[in-house]
């Protein structure tokens, strides 16, 4: 059976772990390739195949310097996972609300108790 294409939108392709990281990593700013190879001690070619990967969806831009080619982050390819991660986060946060207050109450019962 055919793999599915992994450059069809950005959930695809951030979907794989590697890519993932070289994303963290130009977060933080603009990197030739060999900066990314160092950092992730991943070897070049496969760094490039993933970049092209992130630049096929537009997750990765890439501009020539003389004989360097440096990536980019470019997060507006993507805001749909983040507007897709919004309703969970609204979703968790109210979780996380609901578990403080019930800690808050076990704590004030714990301290009232002066059993312990």
């Amino acid at each position: 059976m055919a793999r599915a294409a992994t450059t069809a939108d950005a959930f695809n392709a951030v979907a794989e772990p590697r890519r993932r990281q070289i994303l963290d990593v130009l977060a933080g700013g603009e990197r030739p390739v060999n900066d990314l190879v160092r950092q992730l001690g991943l070897p070049q070619p496969q760094v490039s195949k993933h970049l092209r990967v992130l630049r096929e969806v537009g997750a990765v831009d890439v501009r020539d310097e003389g004989r360097r080619r440096l990536y980019r982050l470019n997060g507006r390819a993507l805001k749909p996972i983040h507007d897709w991660v919004k309703d969970y986060e609204r979703f968790w946060s109210e979780r996380f609300d609901e578990l403080d207050v019930v800690l808050e109450e076990l704590k004030r019962k714990e301290e009232g108790d002066g059993s312990e």
